[in-house]
């Protein structure tokens, strides 16, 4: 199977070596581009791709925006921020606009190819090392809001357990070791968290586990660096 892609960027040089990347592969094609929001909404639904990879720091439309048109609309691709700086506000405006990752714009050609790979295949992608460091920057001066906190009274005790992992960074594979379940039934447990809680994926899992204050910002036992 080959996934499609739509590459979102002002700079035309961004775009094309992202292309030159992607291209090398048997298993990704590059079906279109864009210089800014507006043009990014309608070369998706000409397109159809798997993922977007969108810029966040736009002139007109911006990445922001055009990733929340694109998440509700009907084709929903998957969509990849993309920045210059782990830490930035536009990054996490992304994620909750529905991106379902972010990467730096110098990040590894395997980094890239894997990313798309690994979005297209429903996962998330954001080493937990960033994702604290960009929460504790922008929300770990919040108190956790009553509003998010009375959501989280529809979950089951273990759906709360597996929630707080999530949040903490930690894979399927790792919260099904914590807990002694099999994999399968962490991808239930979070199947109905997303259902119960009105979540797009296990990005916004994540944003709503550190606003409810179920990750400690600073704890040195939250999650673990890949």
């Amino acid at each position: 199977m080959t996934l499609r892609v739509v590459l979102v960027d002002d700079q035309t040089l961004v775009r094309t070596g992202f292309r030159l990347v992607l291209e090398e592969t048997s298993d990704i094609e590059v079906v279109g581009e864009a210089a800014d929001g507006s043009q990014a909404l309608d070369v998706v639904a000409r397109s159809r791709p798997d993922v977007v990879l969108m810029d966040v720091r736009m002139p007109g439309l911006d990445g922001i925006e055009a990733t929340r048109r694109i998440r509700s609309g009907p084709h929903a691709a998957r969509v990849i921020i993309l920045t210059t700086f782990d830490l930035d506000e536009y990054v996490l405006a992304g994620l909750r606009a529905g991106a379902s990752g972010f990467l730096l714009k110098d990040a590894l050609a395997a980094d890239l190819i894997s990313a798309v790979r690994v979005v297209a295949a429903g996962e998330a992608v954001a080493a937990p090392s960033v994702t604290r460091r960009l929460f504790a920057h922008y929300l770990g001066k919040t108190p956790p809001r009553p509003d998010t906190n009375a959501r989280l009274a529809a979950l089951t005790e273990r759906e709360l357990e597996v929630l707080t992992l999530v949040a903490r960074g930690l894979s399927n594979t790792e919260i099904a070791a914590a807990l002694f379940v099999s994999e399968s039934t962490v991808k239930t447990h979070l199947g109905r968290i997303l259902t119960k809680l009105g979540l797009r994926d296990r990005v916004q899992a994540v944003i709503l586990g550190y606003e409810c204050g179920l990750v400690e910002i600073g704890n040195e036992e939250i999650g673990n660096d890949r």
